[in-house]
């Protein structure tokens, strides 16, 4: 019987482990608070929990070595070290994270070992590449050109969850949101490279129409320019991958960055309250009409969403900040923690888009979007916790059946990988896209 270590007991590992466990394998959970892996586990009987901090470098050897594949759902910056001992070992390995530079370096070797370290298989990424790839390759096999590629993806509330002045609720890490915040862009247009700071990502958004729901909010996730190459897209003109949010989200984010809340530099903020935080990042006094200077501050109206949202949020108030604060981003991350919260039952909504034109030798033109509108379910798992675990879960029993024989680093963006697991998600899972094309 295989024997699969998962790492990590977050918000989207749920699905994921009770589909190992559902699919006969022996599941070890390993997490720094194992109450959170013994709820998962649920009293399985092939289930194991246990406390790791991955910090304790020993322990977390020994845990490789002792299993088939470890999954890896902690931070990115520990999955190189999974993977070295993983190489070591002689084991797979299996993350939902982009892949890195020093994970990429590691081809070879994982290669020389005879392993398979499948990265980039979740959501976005994973959903993203095997859906994208599955029509570029239908519109390269029938003779055309992929000439523009769009990519979209957003986790949001429910249209029944969606009770708060954001339009935003967390199904994944506060600070990881906020951290992607600062993240530079680039991406094609009309054949020409344009790059856009960080400090410049939310000024720059557009509206798209999400097919089967309705109009939201779109901005730059990172570099597009790499997916050129990794898709086998050469001919096209422009090309983006974007985030999707409900309106307003970019400008209020646009503010705070403004006001300089995305800053990691560690400051003392003991026995600071949110007022004097905002107060001191405007250049004010935490006294008098705060919400008035804050605008001023901020060059904006004192009656715009913007401001209402950041009072809404809290960043006005004289509650003491907590004591691990270091930073302007950690204060932000604390109140958006606190409170853009799903209640129990509340749904929550992964979407995404990918727009397409291609050119055939024929001359003929072609659009093509592909879309997917998942909801999660009312008191069980949120879309995005399946979403993003369930295809890795799914990619951990091809290689562990010997389905996905690659050796080395990779992503998903072959057909031997993507069709069946596309095709088991629409079937088993109901992650379903629905694909218009029309003649341009």
């Amino acid at each position: 019987m295989k024997k699969v270590l998962v790492l990590g007991a977050g918000l989207v590992s749920r699905p994921l482990v009770r589909y190992l466990l559902d699919h006969g394998y022996t599941v070890t959970v390993a997490s720094r608070t194992v109450s959170k892996a013994v709820k998962l586990i649920d009293g399985h009987e092939r289930g194991e929990a246990l406390s790791l901090n991955v910090e304790d470098k020993a322990a977390l050897e020994k845990l490789v070595s002792e299993n088939d594949l470890s999954i890896s759902l902690l931070p990115y910056a520990y999955h190189v070290t999974v993977a070295e001992f993983c190489i070591q070992y002689k084991k797979h390995m299996v993350t939902t994270s982009y892949v890195s530079d020093e994970m990429k370096a590691l081809d070879g070797r994982a290669r020389e070992a005879g392993i398979t370290i499948l990265n980039e298989i979740g959501l976005d990424p994973g959903i993203d590449h095997m859906s994208a790839m599955k029509i570029i390759h239908k519109i390269q096999n029938a003779g055309g050109t992929v000439t523009k590629f769009f990519s979209y993806c957003g986790g949001l509330p429910a249209p029944d969850a969606d009770d708060n002045p954001w339009g935003y609720k967390f199904s994944w890490s506060p600070r990881g949101v906020v951290m992607a915040g600062r993240n530079s862009a680039r991406y094609l247009k009309d054949g020409q490279i344009v790059d856009v700071p960080g400090p410049e990502l939310f000024g720059l958004h557009w509206y798209v129409q999400l097919q089967g729901y309705g109009e939201l909010e779109a901005y730059l996730n990172r570099n597009s320019i790499p997916y050129i190459e990794i898709y086998g897209l050469q001919g096209v003109k422009n090309m983006l991958r974007g985030t999707l949010r409900n309106p307003g989200w970019c400008y209020t984010m646009k503010k705070l960055a403004d006001l300089d809340y995305f800053n990691l530099d560690e400051q003392d903020l003991s026995g600071k309250t949110y007022a004097d935080v905002s107060a001191k990042l405007g250049g004010f006094e935490a006294a008098g009409d705060v919400k008035q200077k804050l605008a001023q501050a901020i060059d904006v109206n004192v009656h715009t969403n913007a401001i209402s949202r950041m009072d809404w949020l809290g960043l006005l108030e004289n509650a003491a900040v907590p004591a691990d604060c270091k930073s302007p981003l950690d204060v932000l991350a604390a109140r958006l923690n606190e409170k853009l919260v799903y209640a129990d039952g509340e749904r929550d909504l992964c979407v995404m888009q990918h727009e397409f034109e291609a050119e055939y030798p024929d001359g003929r033109k072609e659009g093509t979007v592909s879309s997917l509108v998942d909801m999660g379910i009312s008191g069980g798992d949120s879309s995005m916790a399946r979403t993003v675990s369930l295809p890795a879960a799914i990619g951990a029993r091809m290689i562990l059946e010997g389905t996905i024989a690659d050796k080395g680093v990779f992503i998903p963006v072959a057909p031997s990988i993507y069709e069946p697991v596309l095709k088991e998600l629409e079937t088993d899972t109901k992650v379903i896209f629905r694909e218009t094309t029309r003649t341009l």
